[in-house]
């Protein structure tokens, strides 16, 4: 019965939070912000080609990523830092844990990112830096679940220390003189077909939740310059009203470009979106679809994440 108090009470603090963190400040606005350039960290979900060009996604040559959407959409563009943009998020980054989702201890996490942005400078007063992660840790978590070397409840604890370590990379941009972070938790992963092919929709959207409450909990006291961009709460919807997106079909992974190696970390011989592309799909008209592989979306997805994103910005800044 404690427990159960108890999570209620931290599921009420988490809406709270929610709601302070997208509300605050979006009263009446003088000037509404336009951005000067816009600043990513992440993983897969905001990769936009750091190794090799190719991102978590069809890869069809088009603004196929959220946060290149959002940046559009402000008239800005947006490039992986590895070929000289502002966007250093990582396919399979952890927030503070090496190695990878995928067992690459090379791959910088979002801490290194971060690192990386704030030795070659800091955040100006009209920048907007996105930060979205957690997608990776949940991956990495489950697979020692699967290999029986950890338990469930200890994967759920560490799940949540990673929100609370994105919590504190935010702070950390935000004493660097941040004004403007969008934070964006991974959606809950439980309605992916990873999830539903592996019978583990509960735990993942457990998982899911904990990092989710976890990153707003820590980070409640930061609305005055962070937003916090519900991709739980859209991509549930997406799934449950596909055809208000232009999406038919929400189940099946529309590449098959499968990967002989550890891929997105879900297991060796999986599709990886990252190496798909117009030529690898099971349909040609993917844009009704709402999965690239098992895990990542397509690029109609992440444009649609990415109108919402922006809409939420907009009317916050």
């Amino acid at each position: 019965m404690s427990f159960n108090w108890k999570r209620r009470a931290l599921l009420a603090l988490a809406s709270a939070t929610a709601v302070l963190l997208a509300a605050c400040g979006s009263g009446s606005i003088e000037s509404q912000l336009e951005p000067s350039r816009i600043v990513a960290f992440g993983d897969g979900m905001s990769d936009l080609g750091q190794v090799g060009g190719r991102r978590y996604t069809v890869n069809d040559g088009t603004a196929n990523i959220w946060t290149q959407d959002v940046a559009a959409r402000f008239n800005l563009s947006l490039a992986a830092a590895a070929g000289g943009g502002t966007s250093y998020a990582t396919g399979n980054a952890r927030v503070a844990a090496h190695p990878d989702a995928a067992g690459n201890a090379a791959t910088p996490t979002v801490t290194e990112q971060i690192d990386a942005f704030l030795a070659v400078g800091t955040a100006g007063a009209n920048d907007l830096l996105i930060v979205n992660a957690g997608t990776a840790d949940i991956i990495a978590e489950m697979a020692g679940v699967t290999a029986g070397t950890q338990s469930s409840d200890q994967m759920l604890a560490n799940v949540a220390q990673a929100g609370r370590d994105l919590a504190g990379q935010v702070r950390r941009l935000v004493r660097a003189g941040a004004i403007h972070v969008a934070v964006a938790g991974p959606y809950h992963l439980g309605r992916s077909p990873w999830a539903r092919g592996a019978g583990q929709s509960n735990l993942l959207t457990q998982a899911s939740t904990r990092f989710n409450e976890a990153l707003l909990i820590a980070m409640v006291d930061l609305g005055a310059n962070v937003l916090y961009v519900d991709a739980a709460l859209f991509f549930n919807l997406m799934e449950s009203n596909p055809s208000n997106y232009g999406i038919t079909n929400v189940a099946d992974p529309v590449c098959n470009s499968v990967d002989p190696g550890p891929g997105i970390g879900i297991g060796a011989g999986r599709v990886n979106s990252s190496l798909c592309t117009t030529a690898t799909l099971i349909d040609a008209n993917y844009s009704r679809y709402m999965f690239a592989d098992a895990v990542y979306v397509t690029p109609q997805a992440h444009r649609e994440f990415g109108k919402y994103a922006y809409d939420r910005i907009r009317a916050r800044w």
